[in-house]
């Protein structure tokens, strides 16, 4: 079972920067596909950017430019540098990793507001 452990979520300025983390158990994280997805209140979940085991990556085009996704294989760790933010960001962002299913993270709160 993979369990994912997002961190680095909470409150910044317009224009600001945040940098979020998550954390995968387990021993499949190098061969897997990692994403983040967010959701904004009375909005669907949408991907806002992705990355390959072989490290291809694509990003929503609401954050191209801004956003950038990296992975450390030997931290099975999955990282999403934002920055430029507005409050059109604010949302709760969650990890996925796919290999074979789907695995999330409990998700963390991107409040950007002055």
């Amino acid at each position: 079972q993979v369990q994912l452990v997002e961190s680095g979520g909470g409150l910044v300025q317009p224009g600001g920067s945040l940098r979020l983390s998550c954390t995968a158990s387990g021993s499949i994280f190098s061969s897997a596909a990692v994403n983040w997805y967010r959701q904004a209140p009375g909005k669907q979940r949408e991907l806002v950017a992705g990355m390959t085991s072989r490290g291809s990556t694509d990003y929503a085009d609401s954050v191209k430019g801004r956003f950038t996704i990296s992975r450390d294989n030997a931290k099975r760790t999955v990282y999403l540098q934002m920055g430029s933010l507005s409050p059109e960001d604010t949302a709760v962002y969650y990890c996925n990793l796919w290999f074979g299913k789907d695995y999330w993270g409990q998700g963390t709160q991107v409040t950007v507001s002055s």
